[in-house]
Order: structure tokens, then C-alpha cells, then sequence
């Protein structure tokens, strides 16, 4: 591709590169709590810095990609989603790392959720490195950096006053410590001997002295915590969502904390917006419950799909993950798409417009572009092949009779999402079910039976014999003959077959149906 690309994803990596300088390999970052599913929202993030990745690989440079799951976080709410409410709200204010799988047999609440995530991100083309924060703290690794925020209490308090409504009380203490004896973060740092060790109270009764570099119950609070990771790590890209990249939120204070208080520089950064879902209702919600996943949109959307979402959407614009009506747009504007990047024009007026098409059509695959274009079916087609054949795949590409081999296992995934979305999302009046011969007739007139039978045979005689035009002609002498207006012959045909006034463009439908299944199901009338 031009590496003068407009897309996003090449732009913010030009600006990693210019800011950053040279460097010998570049740290992309991403992470969330998991607090509850993973919702489609944090999604978001990751398949951002993903792209940011790829944008960065392609010009030749060597990049780290790093996902934090900040389990070590405490475990504040119930989600309404969850089985063992009360087994749940005994383990409120413990680290999420010790809250117990309550759907499995993980070995924790965070590590279900974890693993959820990881398990599907390779799909969709994300391989992250993950670090899992608890076993960081836990091993010792933060230790030095908390005497740092510690030994520069007073710097730290002035630079989360400067964004604060009240400033904090003087006997703040930069650090938080789950209790020992009860799990609880219900505790006070009482001193801090300006050496290596911290007394602290906890609400359950329990009091004790802790050493930073021997203990694995302390932590950072989250706004130290962040730029602390940063200078760690040595994060050269991060984005965040709109909440923290809001005046006086989050990435305001670390950028200032991670200069002032560990000596770093802030990673080059975007915002992104929030997603909302169409057609299932609900908002998203790790803690309320009310969520829609990776696992979710899987179901519906084809990976390649599902990335051209994200790459073709400025992060910084929300649009909707659509289960409606809305899908077959989706997939329709992803297949021109696709179109477009195996039609390379000559003119190069229409060369330019190709070039962002093609670009966002690269970054949409899990992989490489094939070499040749995936086999095209239109959706709204393949929902009616599948409803007509119950949903048997196998069938349908065998009816098809032009898929190579090659092609298979794409058509094979798209298939798969389409009858998930005819089963579970579709409106009542796109949907149907071809009757059988022993079903209930369709009560008709005595004019529009004897259409239908003159129909049944003309099928029989000259469908596989004509193209779909030449047939049409017959429909409409069926109706002629008998004394009938297309209008009134029509609701009979489909009555006849899926036992509705409507459906789809009749005479395709008579051809995906087949001439002998139309014989046997008219001929009867």
C-alpha cells in the first residue's frame, strides 16, 4: 500500500514514529479490568492499538504489543448477570484475582473473564503478550515504584489536587493495601517509615507492618498506577476511551504524574468513543450485567467483518454494532469492499478513492489479503438459501456449484453467522419455512388454484430449461388465464409455499427453491 495512507491507523503510526523518534522496537499498549465480561466497548480499544500494530509492522518496524489485564482492581459491584449472587457479594472489596469462577472452574472470577477474551481475540487477528498485574504486584515487581510515590507523597497529592474539586486529606497515603487476614481493601495506611515499610489498619480488626519488597498486598491507586505502567513498560502508543481523555481525567494527571513523579514521558495517544448496540436493546454493562461480547458479535459477523467495523469508524466516532435488519447493510458495504480492492482502476483520479478503500480493506483481514476474491454471495441471498434448505450449509454451497475449494471455509463461517442472525435476530416478516407436501394447504380461491397448478407444471416442464426472465413470462400467463391480477396471484404463490402473503423476489425464490420442490408443493392445488 501507499505508505501516504489517510487511514487512522497509518496516521497515528507516522506520529508514534515522529514523536517517539528511532527506535529499536515500539510499546503498544491496551488493558482493562475484568471486572465482568468484556464487553464489545473495550473491544474497541484493543482492536485499535491492533491496528496501530499492523500500521507500524508494515513499515518496517519491530513492535511490542501488550495487554494488561489490571485484575488486581477490587471488586466492587455484582453484576445482575452472574449465577451465586450471595457467594458474589460475600467477596465485595476483595481483589477480583481472589473473587471465585462462579460459571466454571477457573481458577478465579478475573481469570474466567480473562480467558473468555484471549480464547477469541486470535480469531479476529489480536495476539497480544498479556501481563497479568495481580502476579506482577505479587512477585515484587512495583515495589521501588511505590517508594517512589511514596517518598513523593506530597508531589503526587499536588498533582491529583490540581484536577480535584476537594483536595485530598493530608494524611492521604499514595498506596492501598488488601487486608491479610480478611482479603478487603477496607483498610488505613496508618505510617509509611520512609524506608521500605508501611503500617496499616483494616475495618475487619486486623493491624500489621508490611515490607513493599516482601509483601503482595499492596498496590498503587489507579491514576499513579497507569503512568507508573507507562514509564515501566516504556509505552510509546496507548489510547483511552472518552471518560479519561476528558479535561482534568485520567490521562491529564498521569501525563503530568509520569514526568514529575517517575522521570517518564506520557505514550502518543487517541480517544476513542463509545458503541452502541442496535437490535438487542440494553446498554452495555460489564458491572450491570447487560452486556454484548466478542463472543456476541462473532456470532453474527464474520471476523473480517467484524475488523472492517472498526477500521473503517474513526475511533473517535461512536457508531452501532447492528443485530437488525441493519446486519445485511453491514456485510453488503463490507462486500463493495471487497469489490473494490480486487478491481484496481487505472485512472488515477479513481486511483485515490481505490487506495482508501483498499487500505481499510487490508486492515479488515485477520491476515494477509488472499489472492484471489473470496467467493461473493449476496446476504440477504444466502439468509433465503439457508432458510430454504433448514439451515443445512452443506447444501446450500452444493447447490451453488461455482465455490472452489479455497473459498470453502470463508462461505462456511459466513453461512454460520447468517442462520445465527435468521434463528435468533431476524424481523418475523424476513423469515420463512418452505411447507411440505403433507403441510396444511393454503386456502385459495378456485381461480387461483388452477394458477397454481398451470404454475406447478410450467415449473416442472421448463424451469431448468429457461432463464429467470424467460420463466417470469409464465407466472403472469398463470395469472391471465384465470382471470387474475398478478396481485391476487402473487400472496397465493407464497401462501402456497412458506404459508405468508409475502417473501422473497418471487421468481429468484422459485429457482433457489427448485423446480421439482415447486411441482410437488403446487401441483396438489
Amino acid at each position: 500500500m501507499n505508505m501516504k495512507s489517510t487511514h487512522w491507523a497509518d496516521i497515528t503510526a507516522d506520529k508514534i514514529i515522529r514523536e517517539k523518534g528511532d527506535k529499536d522496537t515500539y510499546v503498544c499498549a491496551s488493558g482493562i479490568t475484568p471486572s465482568g465480561t468484556v464487553h464489545i466497548g473495550n473491544f474497541r480499544e484493543i482492536i485499535s492499538v491492533e491496528l496501530v500494530v499492523r500500521a507500524l509492522r508494515q513499515k518496517g518496524k519491530n513492535v511490542k504489543f501488550i495487554y494488561s489485564w489490571d485484575e488486581y482492581d477490587v471488586f466492587r459491584k455484582v453484576p445482575k448477570n452472574m449465577p451465586e449472587q450471595e457467594k458474589l457479594t460475600a467477596c465485595l472489596r476483595y481483589p477480583i484475582t481472589l473473587v471465585p469462577d462462579v460459571l466454571g472452574d477457573e481458577e478465579s472470577y478475573a481469570r474466567a473473564n480473562e480467558k473468555r477474551l484471549e480464547i477469541r481475540l486470535p480469531e479476529v487477528g489480536v495476539v497480544p503478550e498479556y501481563i497479568y498485574q495481580a502476579a506482577e504486584y505479587r512477585k515484587g515487581r512495583y515495589a521501588s515504584q511505590m517508594k517512589t510515590a511514596l517518598d513523593k507523597r506530597s508531589e503526587v497529592m499536588d498533582v491529583l489536587n490540581e484536577h480535584r474539586t476537594t483536595p485530598l486529606a493530608d494524611d492521604w497515603m499514595p498506596v492501598s493495601v488488601f487486608c491479610t487476614a480478611c482479603n478487603c481493601d477496607t483498610t488505613t495506611v496508618e505510617s509509611y517509615d520512609g524506608d521500605w515499610s508501611i503500617t496499616y489498619s483494616c475495618e475487619c480488626g486486623h493491624k500489621e507492618t508490611l515490607d513493599l519488597r516482601e509483601t503482595g498486598a499492596v498496590k498503587l491507586p489507579w491514576r499513579i498506577d497507569w503512568p507508573m505502567r507507562w514509564k515501566e513498560e516504556g509505552v510509546d502508543f496507548e489510547p483511552a476511551g472518552k471518560d479519561h481523555h476528558s479535561e482534568g481525567g485520567s490521562f491529564d494527571t498521569s501525563k503530568v504524574m509520569v514526568n514529575r513523579i517517575y522521570g517518564g514521558e506520557a505514550p502518543v495517544s487517541f480517544q476513542y468513543d463509545f458503541i452502541r448496540i442496535k437490535g438487542r436493546g440494553g446498554k452495555i454493562s460489564s458491572s450491570s450485567g447487560e452486556v454484548v461480547d466478542l463472543d456476541d458479535v462473532l456470532e453474527i459477523y464474520q471476523p473480517e467483518v467484524i475488523r472492517y467495523m472498526f477500521a473503517g469508524t474513526r475511533p473517535n466516532t461512536e457508531f452501532a454494532i447492528s443485530f437488525d435488519l441493519d446486519v445485511l447493510k453491514i456485510y453488503e458495504d463490507y462486500d463493495k469492499c471487497e469489490r473494490a480492492y480486487y478491481n484496481k482502476p487505472e485512472s488515477e483520479k479513481a486511483l485515490k478513492k481505490w487506495e482508501k478503500q483498499a487500505r481499510i480493506y487490508e486492515l479488515s483481514q485477520v491476515s494477509e489479503p488472499e489472492a484471489e476474491m473470496p467467493y461473493q454471495i449476496q446476504i440477504r441471498h444466502l439468509c433465503n438459501l439457508l432458510q430454504i434448505q433448514s439451515g443445512d450449509i452443506e447444501k446450500v454451497i452444493e447447490n451453488l456449484g461455482d465455490v472452489k475449494p479455497s473459498q470453502k471455509a470463508r462461505l462456511v463461517r459466513r453461512a454460520e453467522c447468517a442462520w445465527n442472525w435468521v434463528k435468533n435476530f431476524a424481523p418475523e416478516d424476513f423469515c420463512f419455512e418452505i411447507k411440505t407436501p403433507e403441510s396444511p394447504k393454503a386456502e385459495v380461491t378456485e381461480a387461483q388454484a388452477s394458477a397454481l397448478k398451470m404454475l406447478a407444471e410450467a415449473a416442472k416442464d421448463k424451469m431448468d430449461s429457461m432463464d429467470e426472465r424467460e420463466f417470469s413470462t409464465n407466472i403472469y400467463a398463470a395469472a391471465e388465464e384465470n382471470g387474475l391480477e398478478s396481485a391476487d396471484f402473487f400472496p397465493a404463490i407464497y401462501q402456497a409455499l412458506i404459508g405468508k402473503d409475502k417473501g422473497p423476489r418471487l421468481v429468484s425464490f422459485l429457482y433457489s427453491i427448485g423446480s421439482e420442490r415447486v411441482y410437488s408443493l403446487l401441483s396438489s392445488y
